[in-house]
């Protein structure tokens, strides 16, 4: 199993960046996808999920300004990250549970700072 994360950066408080993950070595439509994120000094949280029915559910701080979304064909889950404050600040993981066994992205780091 293979989670290639990209889209990441530097971004302006109010402004927006878009998460991409790309899986492999899995049957991808009928795995959750999940986004965490980890900030320096804290634990890593989860931030968004994704149903293989595209049911999603949001952590109460990111509510209303990210929207993950998916698409089976090309094998990728999207983080849309809008309305980013700098408390958004962290490395951004994509995730999934095959069998009982966490695979992980390698990250892709978003700092919000003016």
């Amino acid at each position: 199993v293979q989670l290639q994360a990209s889209g990441g950066g530097l971004v302006q408080p109010g402004g927006s960046l878009r998460l991409s993950c790309k899986a492999s070595g899995i049957n991808f439509s009928i795995n959750t996808m999940r986004w965490y994120r980890q900030a320096p000094g804290k634990q890593r949280e989860l931030v968004a999920n994704i149903t293989s029915r595209s049911t999603s559910n949001y952590a109460d701080s990111v509510k209303g300004r990210f929207t993950i979304s998916r698409d089976n064909v090309r094998r990728t889950v999207f983080l849309q990250m809008n309305s980013l404050q700098p408390e958004d600040t962290a490395v951004y993981y994509c995730n999934v549970d095959r069998q009982g066994i966490d695979y992980w992205g390698q990250g892709t780091q978003v700092t919000v700072s003016s």
